[in-house]
This record gives C-alpha cells, sequence and structure tokens, in this order.
C-alpha cells in the first residue's frame, strides 16, 4: 500500500458521511416541502423522532472520523 491511499475506515466514513449529509439535505427539503403546503402538522409530529436520529447518527458518525483520523495519522 502506498502512503498516497486512504485506508478503507477513511473510504467507509467519507462515504458514509456523504449519505448522511444527502439524507439531511432531503429532509430539509421535505420539511420545507411540507411547509409550503400546509402539511405542517405532519412535519411536526415527526421532526422530534428524525432530530434524534440524526443526532445520534451524528455521534456515531463523528466516532467514526476521528478514529479514522487518528488511524491515517499514524501511517
Amino acid at each position: 500500500m502506498t502512503t498516497n491511499q486512504y485506508t478503507p475506515l477513511m473510504r467507509l466514513v467519507s462515504k458514509i458521511l456523504k449519505y448522511f449529509l444527502l439524507v439531511m439535505l432531503g429532509f430539509a427539503i421535505a420539511y420545507i416541502l411540507s411547509t409550503a403546503f400546509n402539511a405542517l402538522p405532519i412535519a411536526q409530529i415527526l421532526l422530534p423522532f428524525v432530530v434524534t436520529w440524526f443526532q445520534k447518527l451524528g455521534i456515531i458518525l463523528l466516532c467514526l472520523l476521528a478514529a479514522a483520523v487518528i488511524i491515517e495519522s499514524w501511517r
């Protein structure tokens, strides 16, 4: 393995981060559209659950990213 290639953990974390941010963008667009079409009560019911899941997944993703950065710096 050459030194300019990333570890599999770093590649995995970058893929997960990409899709995590895309899902967050999708939920943001869906929330804006629900307010535009007066479906706000449904969005307000689902919002606490979605925020809780995003917070938990975000913390896990940040921990994985920190581990990947530490492993990359050791190489």
